[in-house]
């Protein structure tokens, strides 16, 4: 049970990591065409295009996820062969994974990468650290 329980609590976290990188995607194009600021935050923005580039490089080099092979693992210690299909599993997994040959995986991955490279170099985030409200010397604030 437990070992089923950190699968499905892995499986998750793939989950957000790939709606991190789609949706993460889809709200800085909408940001940038709607000026929300927000988008532009330097770590936002480079830890959503460290993630993809991480991926596409995983997947150009024939490297399995991680986040993969460790669920498969805490499947089997729990005694299943593979992905069984648990709730959590049985609505997330169709989600995330599709029965394509590698290349269209390394080809998808490769061209996300260059999108969100691209906006990142023709909308570039603000590089320019942010001042706390504390110190911009305004009455009531202490230097």
């Amino acid at each position: 049970m437990l070992w089923s329980r950190l699968a499905d609590l892995v499986l998750l976290l793939h989950a957000a990591y790939v709606g991190y990188v789609v949706f993460g995607l889809a709200a800085i194009l909408i940001g940038i065409a709607l000026g929300w600021d927000w988008v532009g935050n330097f770590w936002f923005r480079a830890t959503h295009l460290g993630a993809i580039a991480l991926v596409a490089v995983e997947s150009m080099l024939g490297l399995a996820c991680p986040l993969t092979t460790l669920e498969d693992r805490l499947r089997r210690a729990a005694g299943h062969s593979g992905y069984p299909a648990g709730w959590i599993a049985h609505w997330l997994r169709p989600l995330i994974f599709f029965d394509f040959r590698q290349w269209v995986f390394t080809a998808a991955y490769i061209a996300l990468a260059s999108i969100v490279a691209a906006v990142f170099w023709m909308a570039p985030p603000d590089w320019t650290p942010r001042r706390s409200h504390a110190l911009d010397g305004r009455p009531g604030t202490s230097r």
